[in-house]
């Protein structure tokens, strides 16, 4: 890692999302081991001889060199470390992946370096490529994102009473983070119904470590419910809604 005095300094970053500026640059956002979020502008990029253009491709995880500048660092050497190439050739696998950057990119700021949660992107990325299951993949990165920002619901006692949920179906709060059983749903009137099914694969995502779920093939009316729940509750984090879940329904 450089010094704060230096000049130029090097990172590993997955490509979050970028804009157009001028006519042949480009800036872009990534999500770096060594610093976290960070933004620099490719110069140049958008012309036909630009030799970066094929390293920084959207979810492409890259080498990069960078200089600081005045205003944004600027990206002046990038070569690619993994492409996902399998993942590229299946539309529905890149609108996961997608959503998976959107995500991250939407609950995060530059404020330094965060480990566990580079490694959980590349991790979701490269089981994405890899064949896991993409559904069971993208649900355990959510519950695993939600426990790394800070956001870990509650799912084994009501959030209002503190009564162990029983086997029965319940109400899940996202105003109070957690779940709510049904003698205490005027807690929130407003809380989302949760069945059985849901919350018992909803838990083993929770508490359970990827090698114990790498073969899990989530029940269509079980992951239905989990995608509709995971999205309410990531949607009232942020306080509004995300655009990728829409391109994801589309292509399914």
């Amino acid at each position: 890692m450089a010094s704060p005095d230096s000049r130029s300094y090097r990172a590993q970053g997955v490509v979050l999302r970028h804009v157009e500026v001028g006519e042949a640059d480009r800036i872009l956002s990534f999500y770096t081991l060594e610093y976290g979020k960070v933004s620099a502008i490719a110069k140049g990029i958008r012309k036909m001889r630009s030799r970066k253009a094929g390293h920084l491709e959207p979810f492409s995880r890259v080498e990069l060199m960078l200089a600081k500048g005045r205003n944004l660092d600027v990206i002046t050497q990038a070569e690619a470390q993994s492409t996902y190439e399998n993942l590229r050739a299946d539309l529905t696998l890149i609108a996961y992946a997608a959503y998976v950057v959107e995500l991250l990119d939407r609950f995060t700021y530059e404020e330094g370096e965060n480990r566990p949660l580079y490694n959980l992107l590349v991790n979701t990325l490269a089981r994405l490529d890899e064949g896991s299951p993409a559904q069971t993949v993208v649900h355990y990165y959510e519950v695993q994102l939600m426990d790394l920002l800070g956001f870990k619901p509650q799912l084994q006692v009501c959030v209002a009473c503190g009564e162990k949920i029983k086997p029965e179906d319940q109400f899940f709060s996202g105003k109070l983070g957690g779940v709510l059983c049904p003698r205490s749903l005027s807690a929130d009137p407003g809380a989302w119904k949760v069945s059985l099914g849901a919350l018992k694969y909803w838990r083993h995502l929770q508490r359970s470590s990827w090698s114990k779920l790498k073969n899990l093939v989530i029940p269509p009316e079980i992951e239905a419910e989990l995608a509709s729940l995971f999205e309410h509750y990531l949607t009232y984090l942020l306080e509004y809604g995300l655009r990728t879940p829409g391109f994801l329904k589309a292509v399914s």
